[in-house]
């Protein structure tokens, strides 16, 4: 198929009117199919935009019935497509019926080129606009979960604690290995709180070094230590009203974990060198990767300190064990950083989509964002190959032996994995699975899943 031309199906089993269609549309790639079934298969594959459908089709030529089923099913599986019936010169009853079903024009016979070249092009410019306006509608910057991109069960039910935390004030704890997005979700539970109109302010406690990480969170007077010129207020009071992040706080030094309880117990700070208590009303959001348990059996990390950061907690599971999201997650990478580059490269190859999915992953999401840029910079043909992302497949976990399990998981496996290789979209995931776009949702329904909770902007999680 031409990667310029627009896609038209033509559903018409009178092979003189093939021909004709074909010759005066050459301006788009036109896919032909004789009978519903056929017409079905195509919309399946390909969504083309637009469906010219004539309703006299075998085995009821002439009648409607068989036409107007296949502009039902049509339109439950692509309900975004621009469907144009054609019908008899005197058969405006069926014409108006099937505008009733959901067709967006009806063309009567006899054949004129001009007339159907205008109507056909109109429906490409409408579905076109309304295709532009779903993406922008998923790009909206006040999406409170801005970047995550999940099909997976357990990042969705993350989510939904996200969502029912959010409106509280107490105090969350991320827990999640690194690269797996905490500060993203630190940002989403911010986003989806009250505070969302005051500031986010993010603090790395392994980042800064012992001696400035004081002054950095509670502020400082003027003269309270040499360099001390002025007055400094600290992260803490800065976020005042919102949120402040402290991530990686199982790095915070054993000498402040007092001084940060008091502040969590009595929501007051006092800066080095000073003698008030200011009062600070800010959200407590931390994150850390690191077992905090073994750390309070070390010494390292004070027990009263962990239950007052850990009123939630919320676990970010790793990303080899987000069925589907691998391949979700890609997608995404690839559309960011080839707009980045400057490149348009159509997807993956297959050999590429299965080397995804068996990389074990070790550095979460982040290192999937540093391999598609790379594969992206490196890519020399259309498609992003196996070679170009330089992964090793990795063992799997050994399935359950139980025979109902085994059905239920092996399937719930595939629509997840279908997906992700789809991009999220149900046409495709349907035709790889072998299912008509029905069942696809009737899966989808019976194991809870969704489809992907999507959003373009802030960076994928």
């Amino acid at each position: 198929m031409s990667a310029t031309k627009e896609t038209l199906l033509l559903v018409e089993d009178d092979v003189g009117l093939q021909k004709q269609v074909r010759w005066s549309l050459d301006s788009y790639e036109v896919l032909v199919a004789g009978d519903r079934e056929s017409a079905l298969a195509h919309v399946r594959r390909f969504e083309p935009p637009v469906v010219l459908l004539d309703l006299g089709l075998p085995p009821d030529q002439g009648g409607a019935s068989e036409g107007l089923a296949a502009l039902e099913q049509i339109l439950a599986l692509a309900p975004a497509t621009k469907v144009i019936v054609v019908t008899g010169n005197q058969d405006r009853d069926n014409a108006v019926r099937a505008i009733g079903i959901g067709a967006y024009d009806f063309y009567q016979k006899p054949f004129e080129a001009e007339i159907l070249s205008l109507i056909v092009g109109r429906a490409f410019r409408l579905h076109q606009l309304e295709s532009e306006n779903r993406r922008l509608l998923l790009r909206q910057d006040d999406s409170p979960m801005q970047g995550v991109i999940t099909s997976d069960p357990q990042m969705l039910k993350v989510c939904r604690t996200l969502e029912k935390v959010a409106p509280s004030d107490a105090t969350v704890l991320v827990r999640g290995d690194s690269g797996t997005g905490k500060e993203l979700l630190a940002r989403a539970l911010h986003r989806l709180s009250t505070r969302a109109e005051k500031r986010f302010v993010a603090i790395n406690c392994a980042a800064i070094p012992e001696t400035l990480l004081e002054s950095e969170l509670f502020g400082y007077e003027k003269g309270a230590f040499t360099g001390a010129t002025k007055q400094t207020i600290g992260k803490i009071e800065y976020a005042a009203g919102g949120t402040l992040f402290l991530d990686e706080i199982g790095d915070l030094p054993v000498a402040l974990q007092p001084k940060l309880l008091r502040f969590l117990q009595e929501r007051v700070v006092e800066r080095l060198g000073g003698r008030g208590e200011i009062p600070v009303n800010v959200r407590v959001v931390c994150a850390t990767h690191q077992n905090l348990a073994e750390h309070i059996e070390a010494g390292r990390f004070r027990e009263d300190l962990y239950y007052r950061i850990s009123e939630i907690t919320i676990q970010i599971p790793p990303l080899r064990a987000r069925e589907g999201d691998a391949a979700l997650l890609a997608h995404a990478f690839l559309d960011k950083f080839g707009r980045q580059q400057g490149r348009s490269l159509r997807g993956f190859t297959q050999e590429a989509l299965a080397a995804i999915e068996n990389h074990a992953w070790p550095g979460n999401v982040r290192e999937m964002e540093n391999v598609i840029k790379r594969a992206v910079i490196m890519a020399d043909g259309a498609q992003v190959s196996a070679a170009d992302l330089g992964l090793s497949h990795s063992e799997t976990a050994p399935a359950p032996l139980n025979l109902r399990q085994v059905r239920d998981e092996a399937e719930r496996s595939a629509v997840t994995r279908a997906l992700g290789r789809a991009n999220g979209n149900i046409a495709q995931a349907a035709e790889l699975l072998g299912i008509s776009r029905p069942t696809l949702y009737d899966l989808l329904n019976r194991f809870g899943l969704k489809q992907q909770g999507k959003a373009t902007s802030g960076g994928p999680a």
